[in-house]
């Protein structure tokens, strides 16, 4: 079934469902499927002050809520909408596949819920720059004065987005590997692969399965599978998939383009994909210094956004002026200070290897800020391809050893400070002693490599005493 398609109106009225979670997703499903008449039940492991709190707003609603059992089917249970989070072996899906029972995620009530003349998805998946690419390819669309939103794990909700009372145009959706695996139907206008690499293994399993998931994203697409040339891994995903017929496969690559392909030649990013003659001809895009910042992997996103909106029917001018508008959110490769002529640059998102691995490779020489919580990572190869890069390392996080064994193991030249410490002063300690490592022309590069829960809340706050602390140095002038 194809995007333009819209699946068949369900008959909630009276149909027991079950919603899994009081998440950021579960709530607003709950919402929904209650006003559409359906006898909601919500179960929640967690039977916390807050979970309590909410579950008293859903029951004044008219929902069921049980807090402390997310495990045990309800009785009667016709149907399954869990949050993206929940491991497929829970006991709770057990008993449902024995039951018969179906599972969708959020993401496949919103595309269940589509109504007539919906708007097309433009469905962006891969391990890493997920977020960014969707918000590029938003940037694009409105350039092109389309309406439309960034959607999926950002943004707009989606369920907001497909039942809003004014329609959009065309909907820039993410979607994470936990949310591909709970939605079987969903059918895009056209997708990109950004990358693969290991991640979310403990969720799914296997490397094998985690890459399934993935692939799910290009089944049925319309018009294009967008892959990456240079991760063989995205193509082979394109090859297994079931498309509608005349549906293409785009690659986009950091090289030259062949035909059929979106690439940069000269600092300009062209497409031999989307035009007439592909065999001669190429149409520019935009110039390199149009995205920001121009780091090759994020060249690498702003082409796969292009494809996309390519794919859609948009003009070049607004590819153009859509990536010179967009501006990436904190703490993705964000310059913070330049301090005696040293740049300090927050990754604090980069919170796995591949992710680290493509924003050592935007710099050159780097003293590196990593470590934290490791999730079963392995570190000798991102410290193999990056060792000619580094002029120093600072080592900060529970699991910083597994970093420095790599670092002795693949750069032993490399000075490394090993910091001993996880309380609120550890990363101005770790600004400091990078600053006496770094020298004129270096980078100061926070790309962690690691989760950041044994130290700060999320991410951003880890980047944020980042820039806090650098932006201290640059006031006392010590660097």
């Amino acid at each position: 079934m194809g995007s333009g398609q819209v699946t068949e109106q369900l008959d909630w009225n009276g149909k027991k469902v079950t919603v899994a979670g009081l998440g950021v997703s579960g709530i607003p499903a709950a919402r929904v499927l209650h006003g559409l008449g359906a006898l909601v039940t919500v179960v929640n492991d967690g039977d916390d002050e807050r979970s309590r709190a909410q579950a008293a707003e859903l029951e004044a609603e008219g929902i069921t809520v049980r807090l402390g059992d997310g495990d045990t089917l309800p009785s009667g249970t016709e149907l399954i909408v869990t949050a993206p989070g929940w491991r497929p072996d829970k006991p709770l899906f057990t008993a449902a596949a024995e039951a018969g029972v179906e599972i969708w995620g959020d993401v496949e009530l919103a595309w269940r819920l589509r109504g007539p003349g919906a708007a097309p998805w433009l469905a962006v998946t891969g391990t890493n720059g997920k977020t960014t690419t969707v918000r590029m390819l938003a940037s694009i669309l409105e350039a092109a004065g389309l309406r439309t939103a960034a959607v999926g794990n950002i943004g707009v909700s989606l369920l907001d987005a497909v039942l809003g009372e004014e329609p959009y145009d065309v909907l820039a959706v993410e979607l994470s590997s936990y949310q591909l695996h709970w939605a079987p139907s969903v059918r895009a206008h056209s997708a990109a692969v950004l990358n693969l690499a290991p991640d979310h293994l403990d969720w799914h399993g296997s490397m094998e399965a985690y890459a399934a998931d993935k692939g799910r994203i290009y089944e049925g697409n319309q018009v294009a599978c967008v892959y990456n040339v240079a991760d063989a891994a995205t193509e082979d995903l394109v090859r297994e998939a079931d498309v509608e017929e005349g549906c293409r496969a785009i690659g986009f690559t950091l090289g030259t383009p062949g035909p059929s392909q979106l690439g940069v030649v000269e600092g300009i990013l062209v497409d031999r994909a989307f035009v007439a003659n592909r065999q001669n001809n190429a149409q520019e895009l935009a110039e390199v210094a149009d995205v920001q910042p121009p780091a090759p992997h994020n060249i690498a996103n702003a082409l796969a956004a292009a494809a996309l909106a390519r794919a859609f029917g948009v003009e070049a001018k607004a590819v153009r002026d859509g990536l010179k508008a967009f501006r990436p959110d904190p703490h993705r490769i964000e310059l913070v200070e330049e301090i005696g002529g040293v740049t300090y640059v927050d990754d604090s998102k980069a919170t796995n290897t591949h992710a680290a691995e493509a924003s050592l490779a935007a710099y050159d020489p780097i003293v590196w800020i990593a470590g934290g919580l490791a999730k079963g990572a392995t570190f000798d190869e991102l410290v193999q391809k990056s060792a000619k890069r580094l002029r120093g390392a600072v080592l900060i996080g529970a699991d910083r050893a597994l970093i420095r064994e790599a670092l002795a193991r693949h750069a032993p030249e490399v000075p490394v400070v090993d910091l001993d410490r996880t309380d609120t002063g550890a990363m101005s300690e770790a600004v400091r002693e990078a600053a006496g490592l770094a020298r004129p022309g270096d980078t100061v590069l926070l790309a962690p490599a690691c989760a950041s829960m044994d130290m700060f809340t999320n991410y951003n706050k880890r980047g944020e005493a980042f820039a806090d602390a650098v932006r201290a140095l640059a006031a006392t002038g010590d660097a």
